[in-house]
């Protein structure tokens, strides 16, 4: 019942496109990655292992899904501060938050340091491998890809809006609905966003917007107070706004560089 009346929600809908648009951009560099490794295959088996190795990665972020969203229940204060000029409460759930925008500010930064330094990090295809090594190189790769996509789902998703079982199958749907997408146009959704940078741009400075307002949220949750002035929260709808905002105004200037 929570499930439905959740996707009776505008905001909902809203949460899910985004949501769906950045796990499709994060995911490119997984798709880069599976074209480099499956080239290592004879070519009849080159689709079976980009495909399970897109299951494997939907597979990867489901569970840290969870994993993570049942550790951000452990809400009860472990550190508390009361002093004149500063109060905080620290619980597990600010905690998780903190260092998952941290992570995500530091993953951002040093990709887009790493796009403009324009550095070859492609891997050797000169050997043949296994179709189960390269499936197991892929699952382990894959591990790491699914960080940033849960916290950047976590950060979008607010669970006192939407209530626990309502966020969950909406962050849920849009990595299923990316993943999916992403196995059925896994060429031409490399070659767009590899042929339209400003793209994958636009998706990493939304990593940095998102890893700031998961600290800001962590202080929010610790109900931080320094001099009298408590931190609050920023809501989700300005996340949003500034998401598709971007986005209107970058598919305008690609429409419009094509007519010249």
């Amino acid at each position: 019942m929570e499930i439905i009346e959740t996707f009776l929600m505008p905001s909902a809908w809203i949460a899910l496109l985004t949501l769906s648009f950045l796990e499709i951009v994060l995911g490119v560099d997984n798709i880069v990655f599976l074209s480099i490794v499956s080239a290592k295959l004879p070519e009849e088996e080159q689709p079976k292992a980009r495909i399970g190795g897109l299951a494997l990665a939907m597979l990867f972020r489901i569970a840290l899904l969870f994993a993570i969203s049942l550790l951000m229940k452990l809400t009860k204060p472990i550190i508390s501060f009361n002093m004149d000029w500063f109060d905080a409460s620290i619980s597990g759930q600010s905690i998780i938050i903190f260092f998952g925008g941290l992570f995500l500010l530091y993953k951002s930064v040093t990709e887009i340091h790493h796009k403009l330094e324009h550095k070859d990090d492609s891997v050797k295809t000169g050997s043949r491998k296994s179709f189960w090594g390269v499936i197991f190189l892929i699952g382990a790769i894959d591990i790491v890809f699914s960080f940033d996509s849960v916290l950047t789902a976590v950060g979008l998703v607010s669970f006192n809006e939407f209530g626990y079982a309502g966020a969950m199958t909406i962050m849920v749907t849009a990595v299923v609905l990316a993943v999916l997408v992403m196995m059925l146009f896994s060429g031409p959704v490399s070659k767009f966003v590899n042929t339209h940078p400003t793209i994958q741009m636009l998706g990493l400075s939304f990593l940095i917007l998102i890893g700031l307002m998961l600290i800001i949220e962590a202080a929010h949750l610790s109900h931080l107070s320094v001099f009298g002035t408590t931190v609050n929260e920023i809501p989700k709808g300005y996340i949003y706004f500034a998401i598709v905002f971007s986005l209107l105004v970058e598919f305008l200037n690609m429409k419009l560089a094509k007519k010249k």
